[in-house]
C-alpha cells in the first residue's frame, strides 16, 4: 500500500473575542504554519460562518489538501458542520481532526501567554492525529423492530408491556425459572399490607 502524501491544512478561529480576546491566534497560526505535513495554515474571524467555511473550501481546491485540523470551539457542537463543509469540497468527512481551542483553553486558561502556549500544544496534537486519518465509508444497517428486555422482574415486565403496547415485538428474558423477580417472594408489601403477588 503506498503512503498519500500529506497536505494539512489548519484553520485558527477568533472566534470573535471567545478565543482571540484570551489568546494569540496569530502566533497560534504561524506555530502550526511550521508543523511538519502542514501545507498552510490560516486565521479566521467566524470560521463556522458562512464565509468561514467558504474560505475552507476555496483553501483545500487550492493547495490540494488532504487532511483539515480546525482550531475553535467545541467538535460536540461544530464538528458535523465543518464534517460537512469539507465533503462539500470533495473530500471524504472523515479527515477532520477538531482542535478544541475555546472551551479547553481560552476559557479556562487567564494568563494570555499560557494559553497560548496551551493553544499551540492543543493544535500540534490534533495535526499529530490528523497524519493518522483515513477515508471512511458511514454504513446503512437495517434495524429489526424488536426489543430484548433483560430481567423478569417488575420494572422489566412493565418495560415489556409498554413496548408491545407500542407494536413493537418483545423478547423477555429472565434467568430465574419463574418471573416477578423479588416481588414474587414477598409475602405483603407496603402501604397497603396486600399480598404481593
Amino acid at each position: 500500500m503506498v503512503k498519500e502524501d500529506l497536505r494539512i491544512g489548519v484553520f485558527v478561529c477568533d472566534c470573535g473575542s471567545n478565543i482571540a480576546g484570551f489568546l494569540d491566534t496569530e502566533a497560534v497560526r504561524e506555530f502550526a504554519g511550521a508543523l511538519s505535513d502542514v501545507v498552510i495554515s490560516v486565521r479566521n474571524n467566524y470560521t463556522c460562518s458562512d464565509p468561514g467555511q467558504q474560505e475552507i473550501q476555496r483553501t483545500i481546491f487550492e493547495n490540494r489538501l488532504n487532511r483539515i485540523v480546525v482550531a475553535s470551539c467545541s467538535p460536540s457542537s461544530y464538528e458535523p458542520i465543518f464534517r460537512q463543509c469539507i465533503h462539500g469540497a470533495g473530500l471524504n468527512p472523515y479527515l477532520l481532526e477538531m482542535a478544541n481551542i475555546r472551551e479547553h483553553c481560552s476559557w479556562v486558561t487567564q494568563d494570555r501567554e499560557a494559553a497560548t502556549w496551551k493553544a499551540k500544544d492543543i493544535v500540534k496534537v490534533a495535526v499529530s492525529r490528523a497524519r493518522w486519518l483515513y477515508p471512511q465509508d458511514e454504513e446503512q444497517i437495517s434495524v429489526f423492530d424488536a426489543a430484548l428486555v433483560i430481567g423478569g422482574g417488575v420494572a422489566g415486565m412493565q418495560a415489556a408491556l409498554d413496548l408491545a403496547e407500542a407494536d413493537h415485538q418483545v423478547y423477555l428474558v429472565e434467568k430465574k425459572p419463574s418471573i416477578g423477580g423479588i416481588m414474587a417472594h414477598l409475602d405483603k408489601v407496603f402501604p397497603d399490607i396486600e399480598c404481593s403477588i
